[in-house]
């Protein structure tokens, strides 16, 4: 754990107001995983190619019951601003456990399904993503390991949620026509 209070402390070096105020918006956009859900809601309905929300959708879903339910509550880890209030928080703390970090989870799980599919949007989403998880140590509420956590654990679940469409599309063809009635 020494090692992860470093690479914290290295952050907590680097602050400056305008900074502050970025990483603030940044992470805001992980909160709850509102954005990433709007996004998926967005994707499902107005993108022809309807296995990207799809592939997103059943992400987040499998993200949050693994990340958020299980083990969060399994595992019970501290956070960092928990053990060392020393160092003044831009944010509320957190109530919740901190490993694994849900808006890396959450915020990878969308990204990578987009990237699945659409490689130039992919790419910017997968930033975008990236730059949430590093927000969370710059912030101080996460330890390194609970956002490369997330990060693998939002990726599989894109992986593994793509190979799953791709197998349902496949054999049920009529999926990609439905459209929400008015």
């Amino acid at each position: 754990m020494a090692w992860e209070f470093d690479l914290l402390y290295w952050f907590q070096g680097l602050h400056h107001p305008v900074l502050d105020q970025v990483e603030k918006l940044i992470t805001r956009f992980g909160d709850k995983g509102l954005f990433w859900i709007f996004l998926t809601l967005c994707m499902l309905i107005f993108v022809k190619d309807k296995r990207v929300g799809m592939t997103a959708a059943l992400a987040l879903i499998t993200e949050a019951i693994i990340c958020n339910l299980l083990l969060k509550n399994t595992v019970r880890r501290s956070r960092p601003c928990w053990l060392d209030t020393e160092i003044g928080l831009l944010i509320k703390s957190p109530k919740d456990y901190s490993f694994p970090s849900g808006h890396s989870s959450a915020s990878f799980a969308v990204a990578v399904s987009i990237l699945l599919y659409h490689r130039k949007w992919g790419i910017a989403a997968v930033i975008f993503a990236a730059l949430i998880a590093i927000s969370r140590l710059y912030l101080f509420v996460h330890f390194p390991t609970d956002v490369l956590a997330g990060i693998l654990i939002g990726t599989v679940m894109a992986v593994i949620s793509g190979m799953i469409v791709k197998r349902s599309v496949e054999k049920h063809p009529e999926l990609m026509d439905w459209k929400l009635r008015k």
